[in-house]
């Protein structure tokens, strides 16, 4: 008699991607505020630290998004919820790779675009975070 026992619990993320996840949060964070700073004081280091934060969220969240991609191969893994969190977290990294191109011009050319891309960068990446550590996988193996 063979005895087959379905897991139903949430698996924990490899710690290296929970890592590269959560390091998303404080450099697209950053680079909002280094972009807040820049709009209400108009000096260009601002700018400049904001480009470098979004490049090393970009670097971040690329790696993660491999994570979240091979997770999706395994057969274990593969839930309705890994699908959405690896598509929310491919468009965090869409929505940030456009925000380095507008930090990328002159500063005061990218000011509107770049401050409410930069704040709505940091939300995904917050909303990624979050769901990528709250979301239940479904383990079934026998």
């Amino acid at each position: 008699m063979a005895v087959m026992i379905e897991r139903r619990y949430s698996e924990v993320i490899h710690p290296l991607h929970a890592l590269l996840l959560a390091g998303t949060i404080p450099l697209f964070l950053g680079a909002a505020l280094s972009d807040a700073a820049y709009a209400a004081t108009y000096e260009i280091q601002w700018n400049n630290f904001a480009s470098w934060l979004t490049a090393g969220g970009l670097v971040f969240g690329a790696a993660a998004l491999v994570f979240a991609i091979i997770d999706l191969c395994r057969a274990h893994r593969r839930a309705r919820g890994a699908a959405i969190y690896a598509g929310l977290l491919l468009l965090m990294w869409v929505l940030g790779f456009f925000n380095a191109l507008i930090h990328a011009r002159d500063a005061w050319a990218g000011m509107p675009a770049g401050l409410n891309l930069s704040v709505i960068v940091t939300v995904l990446a917050c909303a990624v975070a979050w769901f990528g550590f709250c979301t239940p996988h479904m383990g079934g193996r026998k």
